[in-house]
């Protein structure tokens, strides 16, 4: 071969695979900023008083709380299945995640274990960690199916009612029905949210959108230090909330930014101006396949190039917290524990 024909050769191949390769494993394994202002950011608390209650964020809306009598979590969320696992792929708790999530959340015994819906980000550890910790699993008959696909003993489930109080000590935890966040791309709601119940035990590996939303729920907890409203996803049934006054609400905002300025208005509206907290709390802003340990990370640069209008979020929420300077924002630290009252 003549060199000006080898080198075409190899610039030709650099161009239709080198060059494709290289840009797919940066945009899979690359993460945009994170959508939350850097001032928002607390430090852990450094000394936790008798009978405070804290809470530890691991991410998406993964929370531990405990008044040092009781600990509940939401979610029970460790793996991260990536981008490609999730699109083609099969997924299954990673049981090494969920060992080192727990160790990190300093979690060995919990009273409950709720997954504020049923999607794989919300419910798919869940009923491992209720296996380790003893946990009751709280949720919609979806979730339930999870658990029993897992082998999880049917004792150790129990199936919610709409606004009927669960008492966890100390704790009174009130789910509320609401609807999950809707994703205005057809095909992404029609998979996510179309035929959304689990309606026989789930074993995996399965895919991801096995994985149905079953029932989405906002959580209202009452305690003696306070009230907290914990909102999964960033939907809403106008007026589910009212008469639910929170002193915190913990804001599921993902895929928030997709959305239209008028489904934000009315999310905030819903979610917070009906509850009228002092504080607000994002949550789920963090990437789904990021890993679970260092910084949090906006989402994987792949998704954000599909997700039209990621980067509406944070102008949001600053324009938010410049219109409400009564409501303190806060972003958590990853696993350390934060006293909210």
């Amino acid at each position: 071969m003549k060199p000006r024909t080898l080198r075409i050769v190899l610039l030709s191949l650099v161009i239709f695979i080198v060059v494709p390769i290289g840009a797919a494993i940066f945009l899979l394994n690359t993460y945009q900023p994170a959508p939350v202002d850097p001032s928002w950011a607390i430090a852990p608390s450094m000394s936790i008083p008798e009978g405070a209650v804290t809470v530890r964020y691991t991410g998406t809306a993964t929370l531990v709380f405990s008044d040092g009598e009781t600990t509940w979590m939401t979610d029970a969320w460790f793996s991260r299945p990536g981008p490609l696992e999730v699109l083609f792929g099969k997924i299954e708790p990673d049981l090494d995640a969920i060992t080192r999530g727990l160790a990190h959340n300093e979690v060995d015994e919990l009273s409950a274990v709720f997954p504020l819906h049923s999607h794989y980000d919300h419910a798919m550890d869940a009923p491992e960690v209720a296996k380790r910790t003893g946990a009751m699993l709280l949720g919609s008959e979806s979730t339930a199916n999870i658990g029993r696909g897992w082998g999880l003993p049917e004792e150790q489930i129990r199936v919610v009612s709409d606004r009927e109080p669960i008492t966890l000590g100390k704790f009174t935890v009130t789910p509320i029905e609401v609807r999950h966040f809707q994703f205005p791309n057809p095909e992404m709601a029609a998979r996510a949210l179309g035929n959304p119940e689990i309606d026989a035990p789930l074993t995996p590996p399965v895919g991801a959108f096995d994985y149905r939303v079953g029932k989405a729920y906002a959580l209202h907890v009452n305690h003696p230090k306070g009230t907290w409203l914990i909102l999964g996803s960033a939907g809403f049934v106008e007026g589910a909330l009212e008469n639910y006054d929170a002193d915190v609400v913990f804001l599921g905002v993902g895929a928030l930014g997709s959305q239209t300025d008028a489904y934000r208005e009315t999310y905030w509206k819903e979610s917070v101006e009906r509850t009228h907290p002092s504080r607000v709390i994002p949550i789920h802003w963090d990437s789904l396949s990021g890993p679970i340990e260092g910084p949090f990370t906006g989402m994987v640069r792949a998704a954000a190039l599909l997700s039209k209008g990621s980067d509406e979020l944070l102008p949001f929420l600053r324009a938010k917290q410049a219109a409400n300077p009564n409501i303190a924002f806060i972003t958590l630290p990853r696993y350390e524990p934060v006293v909210v009252f």
